[in-house]
């Protein structure tokens, strides 16, 4: 993994504004709590929410530098057979899907 995307995810993860390059985290507070998105080249291709947990797409570009930013996302595995690629072992076709939701005790 590269360093930009370990530095993506860790500011994803902890909810810091980050930018380098073609990647940026955006953090917005909202009166539920920070909502925080991922973006490559412009483009949303992951997003967390404290409601809905933590979503993601590849915004419509099957490349492998989108492929790695979100590998590097907490229950995000994704691989490629075929010219398809497979999230977690399923068959995706790189719409919006939740990877994990918060659990409220």
């Amino acid at each position: 993994m590269r360093k930009i995307t370990q530095d993506a995810v860790w500011a994803f993860r902890t909810e810091k504004p980050f930018k380098r390059g073609n990647t940026e985290v955006k953090v917005s507070a909202t009166t539920e709590g920070n909502t925080t998105e991922l973006f490559l080249h412009g483009n949303l291709i992951a997003r967390k929410h404290p409601k809905t947990g933590v979503e993601i797409t590849n915004a419509g570009y099957f490349t492998s530098t989108t492929k790695e930013r979100l590998n590097g996302l907490v229950n995000v595995h994704i691989q490629q057979k075929d010219f398809e690629w497979f999230l977690n072992g399923e068959l995706w076709n790189g719409e919006w899907v939740r990877v994990w939701r918060y659990r409220y005790v």
